[in-house]
């Protein structure tokens, strides 16, 4: 299950109005009416829109969509519940039999843990168990970095066309050196495109590159804890020895907090039981 990635936007817009504010402060609030150019927006998002188009096919196009909304999204299960599921899986399975875990696949969400299980149950060999669900993580990993290709080069493009922008203006500038007053005005202007162009690259679309990178590696990381999670239930490991297995992924500072979770989990029955 997903939830919003707040940061994301709270970046972007924490960084529209360190500009703003920036511009004020020199200018005064009239200034940011100067740094106002609807030409300026068309050429730029025009035009890195149209090279795009250009370098894609339409089917990569819809993969960059997806991409930017991941940007926003952040994966709510974390990985010490992970674990805590594949040791209940585990437990239920050395109790009862791999086929009684066809009735907790139905409860799970995540469509590759369900997916690994219901092979596990399917009685499929661990080995081809192990190369199918590798063969889905390295796909996945080869979707979001098709995606992610979308989003780095809009930050290659956005410079570029606000530079050809700014020659625009620059030319049109020219041929109005009969008229000095203008020049400042149109200066101004042409520039424009460039910060436009600039501001887009390195506020947007490149730290967006960035953080869909980072979420890419989070959830292959995960990925391979839950192929090792399935193998673990699959061979009939015992469900301590797969916690410590898995548990090996985490940082210290997550296995301490999966422990402290652990001790008041441990405690609350104990509770219970003396209120009673």
């Amino acid at each position: 299950m997903n939830k919003k990635d707040i940061l994301t936007p709270i970046g972007i817009t924490l960084g529209f109005i360190m500009i703003m504010v920036g511009i004020t402060f020199n200018g005064g609030v009239g200034g940011l009416k100067s740094f106002i150019q609807a030409t300026s927006v068309f050429i730029v998002l025009g035009g890195t829109l149209a090279a795009l188009f250009v370098n894609f096919n339409l089917g990569e196009m819809k993969l960059a969509y997806k991409a930017i909304r991941m940007s926003f999204n952040k994966d709510s299960m974390d990985l010490s519940e992970l674990i805590k599921l594949f040791v209940k899986l585990s437990d239920r399975a050395r109790r009862e039999g791999l086929l009684a875990l066809e009735a907790e696949a139905e409860n799970i969400e995540d469509p590759f843990i369900r997916k690994g299980i219901l092979m596990s149950v399917d009685g499929i060999e661990p080995e081809l168990v192990n190369e199918i669900m590798s063969a889905e993580v390295s796909a996945v990993e080869e979707r979001h970095q098709r995606g992610r290709a979308i989003v780095e080069k809009a930050g290659e493009y956005a410079p570029a066309w606000g530079m050809i922008g700014t020659l625009i203006g620059l030319i049109l500038m020219l041929e109005s050196l009969n008229d000095p007053a203008t020049l400042g005005p149109q200066m101004a202007v042409a520039l424009l495109t460039t910060l436009y162009g600039t501001v887009l690259a390195n506020l947007v679309f490149l730290p967006m590159a960035g953080k869909l990178e980072n979420k890419t590696d989070q959830e292959i990381f995960k990925k391979q804890i839950i192929t090792e999670g399935i193998i673990g239930v699959q061979s009939g490991q015992n469900p301590k020895i797969l916690e410590e297995k898995l548990s090996a992924f985490l940082s210290e500072e997550e296995k301490e907090k999966m422990a402290s979770k652990e001790a008041q989990e441990q405690e609350m029955p104990k509770d219970a039981a003396n209120e009673a």
